[in-house]
């Protein structure tokens, strides 16, 4: 039986990816290691693992985060200075979704949902 899916995507340094996590984020540092990270927050992790030749602009990395008040979060980010993706504000999308996105340092996609 399966209980979570726990994605786990590139960093390149884990101070700056827990400081961007935790601080702006609103995430909590559940374990720290020399090469890898988890951060969780609201009952959902995400991890990470070193990959100090990672080129940001070539990175794939993506995770889909589904939330139950996306208004507000995304106010919340927004009121805390946090960088919307610059194709990425609040929006209705045509698959049902309201959806916006982030990129983290290393490029990584953070996209949050909620269905309309």
């Amino acid at each position: 039986m399966v209980t979570a899916i726990i994605p786990k995507l590139p960093m390149r340094d884990a101070v700056a990816t827990r400081t961007y996590y935790v601080d702006q984020l609103g995430f909590t540092a559940k374990g720290q290691y020399p090469d890898y990270l988890i951060v969780e927050r609201d009952g959902c992790e995400l991890h990470f693992f070193l990959f100090s030749d990672l080129d940001p602009l070539t990175n794939d990395g993506q995770v889909y985060i589904r939330v139950a008040d996306i208004v507000s979060l995304y106010q919340a980010l927004v009121d805390r200075g946090v960088a919307i993706h610059p194709n990425g504000a609040l929006a209705r999308k045509p698959w049902g979704q309201r959806e916006f996105a982030l990129l983290d340092p290393d490029h990584n996609l953070l996209t949050f949902g909620q269905p309309q």
